[in-house]
């Protein structure tokens, strides 16, 4: 039996989101964040010496970090390749290129928001002012920027056919999902990017996407 090592609003959901597209049966080990510092707990260094989450258990086989799992998923159960463009192909390019860039290049600049945005509410009262100001200005002059170049070329590139790796639907929109969650969450006013409000709607509307939401809970991604 496939185990999952889940941990609450966490990147893990898509890899529930493939078991589910793949039909496979599999086990969810829950993890919950700490309240308080919104940190995975310490049990899930038990499982990973990173203690991040998500880490899925085949047997004797282990593999932790979204994009490995999802290969690995692939390898061994995609047999007729449904959620993967032919290897060597344009769009198996492209797959590739997107399943790397969505944690790669898309979500470095969204945590960095999400650091930013929360440092004047942890700063002690006396110097807050200051480290406001900082944060404020990091995020115009170059977060916001970021973000918005890494927006406009998401909204350009699902232009043609609304994914990411060609004319259908691959595992690379679910790797995808994530950083276009994030950035609709904390960063993007998704009336400017039609293509990218499309693609999300598409997605929520997959009976396996829904699944996978019950399974694994509602989550956050502010």
């Amino acid at each position: 039996m496939i185990v999952v090592h889940h941990l609450n609003n966490s990147r893990s959901q898509r890899v529930l989101w493939l078991l589910e597209e793949l039909g496979l049966p599999y086990e969810i080990k829950r993890y919950q964040r700490d309240p308080a510092t919104m940190l995975a707990p310490r049990e899930l260094k038990a499982v990973h010496p990173l203690g991040k989450s998500p880490v899925l258990d085949d047997g004797d086989v282990r593999v932790a970090e979204t994009g490995a799992i999802i290969e690995y998923l692939l390898d061994t159960y995609d047999l007729e390749s449904r959620l993967r463009p032919a290897r060597g192909t344009a769009d198996g390019r492209r797959f590739t290129y997107w399943l790397h860039y969505a944690e790669g290049s898309a979500m470095p600049p969204l945590l960095l928001k999400l650091v930013f945005s929360q440092l004047p509410k942890r700063a002690p009262g006396l110097v807050r002012p200051l480290i406001n100001g900082i944060a404020a200005k990091a995020q115009a002059s170059f977060i916001d920027p970021q973000l918005k170049a890494h927006a406009d070329w998401q909204e350009k590139e699902l232009a043609a056919t609304g994914w990411f790796a060609g004319a259908h639907f691959s595992a690379a929109d679910i790797m995808m999902s994530f950083p276009l969650e994030a950035a609709a969450s904390r960063a993007v006013d998704l009336a400017a990017y039609p293509n990218i409000a499309r693609f999300l709607q598409t997605t929520h509307a997959r009976s396996a996407w829904k699944r996978a939401l019950e399974r694994g809970g509602d989550y956050a991604y502010a």
